[in-house]
């Protein structure tokens, strides 16, 4: 379903004809999900350092966090607008888990990721909810939305995305790590390399005795929405997925000419790769070559036509902003056909949704941290 905003008001309509996708549209039909992923995470595993013993060991809150951004974020309204329980000894009753999570060997192979949840005498497991961060932010930017979702029953999970948080050293090391895959080749650091804790995080939180396993949902703003989106593609234990302005296809942008906001959102790695192959400005062969460096198949085979569908027939919530020029809704009609088809075809149409707030761009609003709490409550609240 495809839902656009007019003005205000929310319109429900079907989806545009797709008259120009008809050619590729058998290819996208005919998607083997197990040999898309096989190929996938074999990537993954092609740019990881030796493998270790998956254990986590416990951490401790972070008053200080790091944001490589200036100024420094220090509220917001938006995440604050989650609905949520009125508890009057909410503070009393909140426990908090800080841990790390051993991935792979390195110093990014440590995941720091933090856990809100009510204190319960009962034995019963709960749902639970990742949450993911957005460009230059961390995992305690997100405290408002897992009070929120915790205070209603759920088991909220944030991490600290590679080269972020905890996991940074300076205002510059997410943007140093992305020049670097450029010059090097030898890590992901765009969406690809997160993906593989958050597989990780996955054998964790299923062998977690209060968490039902088959009621995982995963979310998150911007990058975090890639991110979202990527794994819940590779792993089918995230039952319920809601990306958040993070949905996008690439190959569509470069062939629009609709790629300047999202290279705009990383450029230093673009100007660096402009320079490097005697450039005197980005175009699209500077963007195609970037994107196959740092994050091979991201504008071809793990494309959103060919990744979004996969995810099918679990819930997908797909929340943009009609406007936002990331991540253009008008470059979704084949993944979101795809996924319509999907759906169908599974007898579950009402598992899939697109919402295109009218008059927004990329930015996360009230009326999106609204729907995504209400369609984790519909599929993960039994």
């Amino acid at each position: 379903m495809l839902v656009r905003g007019v003005g205000s008001i929310l319109q429900m309509q079907s989806a545009k004809p797709y008259c120009r996708i008809s050619k590729n549209m058998n290819k996208i039909m005919a998607i083997d999900a197990h040999k898309l992923r096989s190929q996938f995470l074999h990537l993954l595993r092609t740019r990881r350092t030796p493998q270790v013993p998956l254990y986590v060991i416990p951490g401790k809150p972070v008053n200080d966090p790091l944001y490589q951004e200036f100024p420094k974020p220090i509220f917001s309204e938006v995440m604050a607008s989650c609905p949520k329980e009125d508890i009057p000894n909410m503070k009393e009753l909140l426990q908090e888990q800080n841990f790390y999570l051993t991935t792979e060997e390195g110093e990014q192979g440590r995941l720091p990721f933090l856990v809100l949840s009510m204190k319960e005498t009962n034995k019963k497991k709960r749902p639970a909810i990742v949450f993911l961060h957005s460009t230059n932010k961390c995992k305690e930017w997100l405290r408002p939305l897992l009070q929120a979702y915790a205070s209603r029953g759920y088991i909220a999970v944030a991490i600290d995305s590679r080269y972020h948080g905890e996991r940074a050293t300076n205002m510059t090391t997410y943007r140093d790590a992305l020049i670097s895959s450029w010059k090097k080749g030898d890590t992901m650091p765009f969406i690809y390399d997160t993906v593989w804790d958050l597989i990780k995080l996955a054998d964790y939180l299923t062998e977690r005795e209060d968490i039902d396993s088959s009621r995982i949902g995963i979310t998150g703003e911007s990058l975090g929405g890639m991110h979202a989106w990527f794994a819940a593609f590779a792993d089918t234990r995230y039952s319920v997925v809601v990306p958040i302005i993070g949905v996008q296809g690439f190959r569509w942008a470069i062939e629009h000419d609709r790629w300047q906001a999202r290279v705009d959102s990383i450029k230093d790695v673009f100007e660096e790769a402009c320079s490097d192959l005697g450039k005197n400005e980005i175009d699209k062969e500077v963007v195609e070559k970037v994107w196959d460096r740092i994050a091979p198949g991201l504008a071809s085979q793990f494309d959103s036509p060919y990744t979004v569908p996969v995810i099918a027939p679990r819930p997908l919530l797909i929340l943009n902003g009609e406007e936002d020029p990331r991540c253009p809704i008008a470059g979704l009609d084949i993944p979101t056909s795809s996924v319509r088809k999907a759906c169908a075809d599974a007898d579950c149409p009402l598992n899939f949704k697109v919402i295109a707030q009218a008059g927004i761009g990329h930015q996360m609003t009230p009326l999106m941290v609204n729907e995504a709490s209400n369609w984790f409550d519909r599929f993960l609240k039994v």
